[in-house]
């Protein structure tokens, strides 16, 4: 069965972006390296792409929100890793949206995400943070938690959690990796 982890790049405050959506230097580490990731002409240090590349490689599907599938245009329906994207939003996809593909969308993070399990098999489902992504944390939905932390300051935003109600607990974390401008960090979730 699928392990779920949340995942996403984040501020050393815990914010994904600022209040405008503007995520400022939290990418530039995708691009300060020589080792060629081979995703969006990204280049990354050699610590990064020992860390990075392994789990792109197990990502089978990928959950994310529909701010985010707003943002990125739902990545033209190719996510960056992994075959498969869902998203949950409680608007429906854009007519003329990429008919061709297939991206549902899901009213329930629930659902959704059982949904992901099924289509990545024995691969690794990603769910993408903020709000979406700290429902799924919070319904006990989520098996561990990977952030790449980048040394700056928002001081408010959109946080990588989102509004989690109540205390999530994780364990000590399984990978701390340092890379050129970023952190990599891997937490099991308490069960």
């Amino acid at each position: 069965m699928a392990k779920v982890i949340m995942h996403a790049v984040m501020s050393v405050d815990g914010f994904i972006a600022d209040d405008h959506d503007d995520v400022g230097p939290l990418f530039d580490w995708y691009f300060n390296g020589d080792q060629d990731l081979g995703s969006m002409n990204m280049k990354l240090s050699a610590a990064s792409l020992a860390y990075t590349r392994p789990m792109w490689d197990s990502i089978g599907a990928t959950v994310m929100g529909r701010r985010l599938f707003d943002l990125t245009n739902g990545w033209e329906a190719k996510p960056p890793a992994g075959e498969h994207l869902l998203v949950v939003s409680h608007r429906p996809k854009p007519a003329g949206w990429h008919p061709e593909a297939d991206v549902p969308f899901y009213d329930d993070v629930e659902e959704a995400i059982a949904e992901a399990k099924r289509r990545a098999g024995d691969r690794v489902v990603a769910v993408t943070a903020g709000v979406m992504g700290g429902r799924a944390l919070a319904a006990g939905l989520v098996d561990e938690v990977a952030m790449d932390v980048v040394p700056v300051v928002f001081g408010r935003g959109k946080r990588f959690f989102g509004e989690v109600d109540g205390q999530v607990l994780l364990e000590d974390p399984d990978d701390v990796v340092r890379g050129d401008r970023v952190l990599h960090l891997r937490y099991r979730v308490a069960r």
